[in-house]
């Protein structure tokens, strides 16, 4: 008699399986809709305007907002001149253009209303590519300008300690934390990092940034994981150049190789980020252990990409928290 068990064995396997790739799929949609409202949350919150702004170059995109710490709540009463942390922001967006400082205004705010000084830093990102100029398809903006994102963020910070002093005379750049968000939570490891850039690299600084430390916002933070993930389109690949030029410049650009670097970093993640996913963060601090340097994990449940930066968020008050214990 025929043995009719192991039809219905494999016809229950695939079931099983089609039904485990049905919840997969589910749950992909789900996070999606989540990260769309997200974004679409902090997209909505009115940008807020600085107290000043100064630029550090001749380009319009080379200025940097300041903050004022507030006398309201978290700020401290009565504090003299020069005795405020300052916080320096780098706003994301994958390094394209139609993401500009203005979304992250009210994270500036946010943090300047804890007792921050905040300086909200621009810089030159990609616009359309050569196709799209010349009229073909259109792909989006192309990730980054090589090297004038760079450029621009070495000269910022290059330029900064004098234009706080105008700017924001209650700052001590003493206690200075750099902090960034995605596409700026890389910009913001690599500015840490310019003492270990190849001998060669025009940005590199005969010794390290005066630093209190780093935190980084759910970062692009490995170059090489970031891609296999297909983060934000290939935008890593795209800010250098392409395939033509990742290989070489790689070593100039991507934190996960410019390490160890002796300044205080701690990382910040979204365990549902399906924009940066958490495994990018995993690898960066992997690679720094591997080079014998501690660099501090915060992993949030039930957060992704965008509320690290929104102070509707309970997300945005751990990373003020975070940038607190390196700048008090």
């Amino acid at each position: 008699m025929p043995d009719a068990a192991a039809p219905r064995d494999a016809a229950q396997s695939q079931n099983t399986a089609g039904g485990a790739a049905a919840d997969r799929a589910d749950a992909a949609r789900t996070a999606q809709a989540r990260a769309a409202a997200e974004e679409a949350a902090l997209l909505s919150l009115p940008a807020v305007d600085p107290d000043a702004t100064a630029a550090y170059g001749d380009h319009p995109d080379q200025v940097i907002d300041f903050y004022a710490p507030r006398t309201g709540a978290g700020a401290v009463p009565g504090e003299a001149p020069g005795s405020a942390p300052l916080v320096v922001v780098l706003h994301g967006g994958a390094w394209r253009a139609p993401y500009d400082r203005r979304h992250i205004t009210p994270f500036a705010d946010f943090l300047a209303r804890r007792g921050f000084a905040v300086a909200n830093v621009e810089y030159r990102r990609g616009g359309a590519s050569a196709a799209q100029t010349a009229g073909g398809a259109d792909a989006g903006p192309v990730a980054g300008r090589w090297p004038d994102t760079f450029d621009d963020v070495a000269a910022a910070l290059d330029a900064l300690p004098a234009l706080v002093r105008e700017a924001l005379p209650r700052a001590d750049p003493r206690r200075t934390v750099l902090t960034g968000h995605s596409a700026g939570g890389q910009l913001a490891l690599w500015a840490a990092a310019r003492h270990v850039l190849p001998a060669d690299a025009p940005w590199r600084t005969d010794r390290p940034v005066p630093l209190r430390g780093v935190v980084a916002l759910a970062p692009i933070a490995d170059f090489e994981v970031a891609g296999k993930l297909g983060v934000c389109g290939g935008a890593a690949l795209q800010l250098l150049g392409g395939a033509d030029g990742f290989a070489a410049r790689r070593a100039y650009a991507d934190p996960a190789l410019l390490l160890p670097t002796g300044i205080a970093t701690t990382v910040v993640q979204g365990r549902s980020d399906v924009e940066v996913p958490q495994a990018v963060a995993e690898s960066y601090t992997e690679a720094a252990a591997k080079a014998g340097e501690v660099v501090g994990l915060t992993l949030l449940g039930e957060v992704g990409h965008f509320p690290l930066i929104d102070p509707a968020a309970d997300a945005c008050a751990v990373v003020a928290e975070e940038i607190a214990q390196l700048a008090w």
